[in-house]
C-alpha cells in the first residue's frame, strides 16, 4: 500500500487586511510568505509584479510576513516598518525600497527609507518604538507555521503550496494553467 501525499494547503485564506496588488475579484490568489532579509525573496520579488502585468484583473497577489529571525537579524524590524509604512498608505511603496536596499536594513537604514517616502516621521518612530505592529507581522507567522512554512519565499496559489526549488518559471507555469484553465 502506497502513502498518499497531500499537498501542504493555506491555514489563513485571504483576509481584508492582508496587503493585496491586483483586483480583488481576481479568480487567482497567489499569496507569498516572505522576509525582506531573504535573498531568495529579493529574487522573487519582480515574479508577482510581472505576473499582474500579464494577467491583468485575472490574479491578485498577498503579501505576508515570515522574517527568518535566526538567520536574518533585520528581517522582523523590516516586516515591522512595512507595516508602519501600510498605516500611512505606503506599504507597497516600502516593500519595494526594503527589497531594493535589501543589504542596508539597520535602523537608521530604516528610518532614512521612512523619510524618502515622505511619512510622518514622528508618528513612524512612535509606533516603531512602540512595535504598535509585531502582533500582526506575529500574526502572518503564526499562519505561516499553521500552513506549514519553513522556507522563505513559499507561495500559495489558490490556497496549494507552489514548489519552487527550481525556479520561478514553475510558479509562471503554474500560475498560466490556472488562468488557462479559468480557475
Amino acid at each position: 500500500m502506497s502513502a498518499q501525499v497531500h499537498p501542504i494547503s493555506l491555514s489563513v485564506p485571504p483576509e481584508p487586511t492582508d496587503h493585496a496588488r491586483g483586483s480583488d475579484h481576481a479568480r487567482i490568489t497567489l499569496i507569498e510568505y516572505g522576509d525582506f532579509e531573504c535573498p531568495s525573496c529579493k529574487v522573487a520579488a519582480s515574479t508577482p509584479r510581472l505576473l499582474l502585468e500579464r494577467f491583468p484583473n485575472q490574479v491578485r497577489f498577498i503579501f505576508r510576513h515570515f522574517p527568518l529571525e535566526e538567520s536574518h537579524p533585520h528581517a522582523l524590524s523590516a516586516a515591522e516598518v512595512s507595516e508602519t509604512a501600510a498605516a500611512q498608505g505606503q506599504f507597497w511603496p516600502m516593500h519595494d525600497l526594503l527589497f531594493q536596499h535589501q543589504p542596508n536594513l539597520k535602523d537608521r537604514d530604516l528610518q532614512r527609507y521612512a523619510a524618502d517616502l515622505g511619512l510622518d516621521l514622528v508618528r513612524f518612530k512612535a509606533e516603531m518604538d512602540d512595535h504598535i505592529y509585531l502582533q500582526k507581522v506575529r500574526e502572518h507567522m503564526a499562519g505561516g507555521r499553521r500552513s506549514h512554512i519553513r522556507a522563505t519565499p513559499t507561495f500559495f496559489l489558490n490556497g496549494v503550496v507552489q514548489d519552487i526549488s527550481f525556479g520561478m518559471k514553475a510558479l509562471h507555469d503554474a500560475v498560466s494553467l490556472a488562468v488557462q484553465r479559468g480557475a
